[in-house]
């Protein structure tokens, strides 16, 4: 029997195809992706988690047991103190300092993709906030999976790092409780509700495959590269 979620994905399917034949993604794996494209990209995903760990923060209050709400605790003590710390790590065999992530000003992109997830977040239920963050993880896990079977990318010495994160057990873990939670969440609801869940979804999967087209062209405001 089909899931909300495997709606959703099916709903999505145009959408994040084009994120794996984006030229920033297959270039992660192809070792083709030019080095300030990665830099931007390592920059303007910083200032993205901030926000992201927001989402677990207000998913946490607005989760209906002990449980729930502990793990999305959790995941954002997680995002704060380890996948930073890590992005941080990272960033700096790129000559990135941390004092640079966090002078970071948001790209036009970055912006509207946090603001419209924190809006939902705010104002929508448990269902809707996990609806909007929930392409974010899921996406990724796809990518790095895909991403993993490229011959030489997982070695490659300045990408192998990036798809093996995002293609490991333990991401995978996270992508797969958030879908369980999804479809927990899609139970019982109306058809009404569950379009709403779908139109957030769309709109985060579209705004995720933004964002790679940002980071590509390294674009802060659309005239600035016109």
């Amino acid at each position: 029997m089909a899931t909300f979620t495997d709606r959703l994905r099916k709903s999505v399917a145009p959408i994040w195809e084009r994120v794996h034949q984006h030229p920033f993604v297959t270039g992660l794996g192809d070792g083709s992706l030019p080095v300030g494209a990665f830099k931007y990209y390592m920059k303007q995903d910083y200032i993205y988690l901030i926000d992201y760990a927001k989402m677990f923060a207000i998913a946490s209050v607005k989760a209906y047991d002990l449980e729930t709400s502990s793990r999305f605790a959790a995941l954002q003590e997680s995002t704060l103190n380890t996948e930073m710390e890590l992005h941080r790590q990272y960033a700096a065999r790129f000559g990135i300092s941390r004092a640079e992530l966090e002078a970071t000003e948001p790209s036009f992109v970055m912006l509207g993709y946090t603001s419209y997830m924190l809006r939902v977040a705010h104002q929508g239920s448990l269902a809707e906030l996990v609806s909007a963050l929930l392409p974010c993880t899921w996406s990724y896990w796809e990518i790095g999976k895909r991403l993993v079977q490229v011959e030489g990318a997982i070695d490659h010495e300045l990408y192998g790092e990036w798809v093996r994160m995002y293609s490991s057990d333990e991401f995978g873990e996270l992508a797969i409780w958030l879908i369980d939670i999804m479809n927990q969440l899609a139970e019982g609801k109306s058809e009404q509700e569950l379009a709403k869940l779908e139109e957030y979804f769309v709109n985060t999967s579209k705004m995720e495959y933004m964002f790679w087209d940002m980071s590509y062209r390294e674009e802060m405001w659309p005239w600035e590269n016109n």
